[in-house]
């Protein structure tokens, strides 16, 4: 009876240590890997998928925390020193995601004009793209015509019956990103990417919250 005791004891002990390390596993940062944050770089994040204020309705995030590979976040942090020598800076919406999130939000909307199959993924599944915007010196988002995840033609690069100051600051967000490597697409003013690094892999890690 003792040496079933002992058994048991020695077996849950194992367990216990297996989950630990799995949740270590989990909250470990990869190799390569960058965590953009306002305190150390003077970046303001306002990640949506980890509210509900987002075009799924639905928080996706256990958290908003951003993480980009590190030659994406060195460009970003060129772009953000830019801007501060002309008294603006960036607001990050959203960051690296999680392959398993990218099956959720086309669950939620198939259309390959706003949203990426994940069979193929996404630039964020690779770590590779940010979604933002260009605030002022009081951290108020300019006005870019649209919200952020507005599915329509007047949040393409391409529409043009919008005030010239709403021109001006897509222009100016347009220019200072291409300028620093990063690609826009053709249907939404935030998105961007590098697309030079290798992108073959699509990540599922995922981040715990402090």
């Amino acid at each position: 009876m003792a040496d079933i005791k002992n058994t048991s004891l020695f077996f849950l002990g194992t367990l216990l240590m297996f989950l630990t390390t799995i949740k270590a596993q989990k909250i470990e940062i990869p190799k390569g890997w960058v965590e953009i944050t306002t305190d150390k770089h003077q970046i303001l994040l306002h990640i949506k998928y980890a509210t509900k204020d987002n075009f799924t309705s639905t928080r996706l995030y256990p958290c908003g925390r951003c993480f980009l590979r590190e030659e994406v976040a060195k460009a970003l942090l060129e772009v953000q020193h830019a801007l501060q020598q002309k008294g603006y800076g960036l607001l990050l919406y959203d960051c690296y995601r999680p392959l398993t999130i990218q099956y959720k939000m086309w669950n939620i909307r198939p259309d390959p004009h706003y949203v990426a199959n994940p069979a193929k993924g996404s630039m964020h599944n690779r770590g590779q793209a940010v979604d933002l915007t260009i605030v002022d010196s009081e951290g108020c988002p300019l006005d870019m015509g649209t919200p952020y995840d507005f599915f329509g033609k007047k949040a393409h690069w391409a529409y043009s019956a919008l005030p010239a100051p709403i021109q001006n600051h897509r222009q100016m967000l347009l220019r200072i990103m291409k300028k620093y490597g990063f690609h826009p697409i053709r249907t939404e003013w935030w998105h961007f990417s590098i697309k030079h690094l290798d992108n073959s892999h699509l990540y599922s890690w995922e981040w715990d919250c402090k």
